[in-house]
């Protein structure tokens, strides 16, 4: 212990016991920055305290004085690397501005109180967090299965001496004593005190590294963790495997492009190649492509790259240029007569497997149309549609059938409230006949013409007998047809003498019937008295018992005669 005076620590000795702190304290500061060294921590209380003192262990046992509080008065005593450095806070904490490595040591708190004087000793460790971080010396270029240096990371002015790790792509590489080799050396500052790490990396590269990201990083007792900033080299090999790549439009036809491309894994990559067009031979420099423009079926085929500083390492690939054509015959506009055959063919030149569809006026078909004898239905537009994979092609013909009109039917009705005739002509012919009658009518109706057919119908109230006429025509004939149409009068009195004719003959039908059946009931009535009396006498001879029943068989037919008119 040191004691601050003699006359001090006489009264100390008289009037209380002195006890010295056994435990000791470490205090953690920054370097550079300014240090607040805790005292006693409130072991005393500040009312108790009457004399503060710090102190600091300068080595070889001796100890060096900074500054005392005596009756809120502080003196400073330093001397030497703390004159004009310390200070006191009002918690009787010291203050040591801009910290530096040589204030790692202890530091003691002396306290003297009205009977007691205790020491609170404090150990103090400096800090200090690298100043930088980086990559330096790296190489440009790495060849692979070749271990060389990658580059030398250094870890500048930190205390303790910071520890760096290597990393690729983010993941730490670790030293295997073969393709991966570490060695790290720290420098220590002489005037500062403060020390650099520096790490050196080999490392034997594989072709997955290009484009690969080395960095180091390291992570300080205080501070955040530094990372450099990524290093990316090149990556050389010779080239070990070559493929032919074909840029097209899928599916590739006539009259596209195709590009060729021969790709090498080489690094640096081959800056000439050898294109095999089938019976050519194409040499390109400082390109990896070749454009084969406007292609036909005649492209198809197997084409090959090399490499020209080593022909034998080549690759190929087959091209296949896809095509459709067809023909159909007849197309455009066909005029048909009606009755005629027409032989309707489709041609179809195609690299793969087809399908075709038919439509007629938009309206799909079941199969291709065949014409052995047209008829105006067939008129239309027809469509055929030829798909070969993504390919696909359509041909078209509209076939018009004409022919001279012809009249299918003329017939006569006459109207629901008995009072008009109506006459329909059924006119078939293309293109539309003119439809004409002989007499004047009322009511004009046409049907669509549709299909080569047309209905037409007229109104007439005939006063009298007549004999009308309907007459077509169009640019390839004509036709004509008559129809006797009666008086509306006359038929009504015909009507009604039809009617007194079915009366009277349902009459006399029904006075026959009435009469047979009386008949029939007559015999029967007959026969049952004669079989009875036949009965009474069986005892007469034979020759009577036959004639009798021939006379009973002849009147049994006789009944079965008159049941069979009466049904009738």
């Amino acid at each position: 212990m040191h004691l601050l005076s003699a006359s001090c620590v006489c009264a100390l000795l008289i009037t209380s016991l002195l006890r010295q702190v056994g435990g000791l304290e470490t205090f953690i500061g920054l370097y550079g920055e300014t240090l607040e060294i805790p005292c006693n921590n409130g072991a005393m209380k500040a009312e108790d305290i009457l004399i503060t003192k710090w102190k600091y262990d300068k080595g070889d046992g001796l100890s060096g004085d900074l500054l005392v509080k005596k009756n809120q008065n502080v003196l400073i005593s330093a001397t030497d690397e703390y004159k004009g450095r310390v200070s006191m806070a009002a918690n009787s904490s010291l203050l040591l501005s801009a910290a530096r490595l040589t204030d790692q040591r202890t530091f003691t708190c002396m306290v003297v109180a009205s009977a007691d004087i205790r020491e609170f000793p404090v150990n103090v460790v400096i800090y200090k967090t690298p100043a930088s971080l980086e990559i330096s010396d790296n190489a440009q270029e790495l060849e692979i299965g070749k271990l060389t240096k990658l580059g030398k990371c250094v870890a500048k002015d930190a205390n303790p001496a910071a520890n760096i790790t290597w990393l690729k792509n983010n993941t730490p590489l670790v030293a295997d004593g073969k393709g991966i080799s570490i060695k790290a050396s720290v420098l220590v500052d002489p005037v500062t005190g403060l020390s650099s790490t520096s790490s050196i990396l080999e490392y034997s590269a594989k072709k997955e590294d290009t484009d690969a990201e080395f960095t180091c990083s390291t992570q300080h007792t205080v501070g955040a963790e530094l990372v450099s900033a990524p290093v990316t080299l090149t990556i050389t090999y010779t080239t070990e495997n070559i493929g032919l790549q074909v840029i097209a439009q899928d599916p590739l036809k006539e009259g596209d492009n195709v590009t060729l491309k021969c790709v090498a894994d080489g690094n640096p990559a081959p800056t000439a190649f050898n294109f095999h067009l089938k019976e050519e031979l194409v040499k390109v420099e400082n390109a990896d492509t070749y454009t084969i423009t406007n292609v036909s079926r005649n492209t198809t085929g197997v084409y090959k790259c090399s490499l020209v500083d080593d022909p034998t390492m080549e690759a190929s690939k087959d091209i296949t240029v896809n095509y459709l054509d067809i023909n159909l015959s007849p197309s455009g506009n066909i005029v048909k007569s009606a009755g005629e055959a027409m032989d309707l063919t489709l041609q179809i030149d195609s690299s793969g497997n087809n399908k075709v569809s038919w439509t007629k006026d938009n309206v799909k078909l079941d199969k291709k149309p065949k014409f052995t004898k047209l008829t105006y239905a067939d008129s239309g537009v027809y469509e055929c549609e030829v798909t070969n994979g993504a390919l696909s092609l359509k041909a078209s013909l509209k076939l018009a059938v004409q022919g001279a009109p012809v009249i299918r039917q003329l017939s006569k009705l006459r109207s629901e409230d008995g009072k008009h005739k109506v006459l329909i002509c059924d006119v078939e012919g293309s293109p539309k006949p003119a439809v004409s009658w002989s007499i004047n009518g009322t009511s004009l109706d046409e049907s669509p013409f549709l299909n080569g057919k047309i209905k037409h119908k007229i109104t007439v109230v005939p006063s009298a007998n007549l004999t009308v006429s309907c007459m077509v025509s169009n640019e390839f004939g004509s036709d004509s047809r008559t129809i006797n149409v009666s008086s509306l009068f006359e038929e009504v009195r015909m009507d009604k003498q039809d009617q007194s004719d079915e009366n009277d003959q349902t009459k006399l039908v029904v006075g026959v019937v009435v009469g047979l059946l009386i008949a029939t009931i007559v015999i029967g009535l007959a026969y049952w008295v004669y079989m009875k009396k036949s009965k009474q006498g069986s005892w007469k001879t034979g020759e009577k018992e036959n004639g009798s029943s021939e006379e009973e068989k002849k009147l049994e037919e006789k009944v079965e005669e008159n049941s069979q008119k009466a049904e009738v």
